[in-house]
């Protein structure tokens, strides 16, 4: 947490693509484009990741001198029964140790929904959180955080059974902080009335493990999902809530998400300037 005299983190140099944003490129494509724009980080996911090759895609990131902010996805942690759970288990310290040879320290975890014809919503938290304390000593191994992305509540059923920050803290604090903290997305937490006290708490006690930035932008299409759009585009005030996270201490990657049929449709070149361009406009602090 920084002290009441210390300087806050601008940002300016820690833009950061996470790969879904230019979800038509390879992630040799992606790797060359941010070398090629200056952006100095990449977010990879696991099934570009798949597609090259783990080893090789560690290289070329190395080789281009980029940073890699973090690792998405593990989690869907709420598959029910025994067998269930023993593949969601697999796949989770499968992930971990991905992460660990691609040189990040930051897996995020989308928790999971419902299981299939299940209303069991209490039991369905209490399995992500069982699950998460048999994972944590593993990734505590590779060096390697948890990090927990509470949903906006929409996608309570279907990916998220963790829908505030709150509830993310709460089940991040049993375990050391670099073990298990949590992911502050704008395009799920934007709305939540107790979004400084809970940014606050997370800041006190290490948990934020990822700032990731994207703009609620309406009317919403058929697939909520993909309506995300670029920073400066929709209703969210990234003055105040880059304020907040800086203010919580957080100091690392500021990673653009879009899930945007539009903007995956753009050239992948394009897509990173207007990132490069948003990010000096709304987020960096002046």
């Amino acid at each position: 947490m920084n002290s009441s005299h210390a300087p806050l983190p601008t940002y300016e140099d820690r833009l950061s693509l996470n790969q879904i944003s230019t979800k038509g490129w390879s992630l040799p494509e992606a790797v060359r484009g941010c070398a090629e724009a200056g952006v100095p980080a990449i977010g990879l996911w696991r099934d570009k990741v798949a597609e090259t090759g783990l080893a090789r895609s560690a290289k070329l990131c190395r080789d281009a001198g980029l940073a890699v902010s973090s690792l998405c996805r593990g989690g869907f942690l709420t598959a029910a029964g025994p067998e269930g759970r023993r593949v969601a288990l697999a796949d989770n310290l499968q992930a971990i140790e991905e992460a660990a040879e691609l040189g990040t320290d930051t897996l995020v975890l989308v928790v999971g929904g419902l299981p299939d014809g299940s209303r069991d919503l209490v039991g369905a938290r209490a399995q992500v959180a069982d699950l998460i304390g048999e994972l944590a000593p593993h990734a505590g191994d590779f060096g390697v955080r948890l990090a927990i992305e509470p949903l906006h509540p929409m996608f309570c059923a279907d990916r998220a059974v963790v829908s505030t920050l709150g509830q993310a803290l709460d089940l991040a604090e049993p375990h050391p902080a670099d073990r298990v903290g949590v992911v502050v997305d704008s395009y799920h937490v934007w709305w939540d009335p107790e979004l400084a006290a809970q940014i606050a708490r997370a800041g006190a006690g290490g948990r934020i493990a990822a700032y990731q930035v994207c703009d609620w932008t309406l009317p919403l299409p058929a697939d909520p999902l993909l309506g995300r759009g670029h920073v400066g585009d929709g209703h969210i005030d990234f003055g105040r809530l880059t304020d907040l996270v800086a203010g919580a201490g957080y100091d690392g990657w500021v990673e653009v998400e879009i899930f945007n049929q539009r903007v995956w449709d753009a050239p992948g070149r394009e897509t990173l300037e207007t990132m490069k361009s948003r990010h000096l406009a709304h987020v960096v602090r002046r």
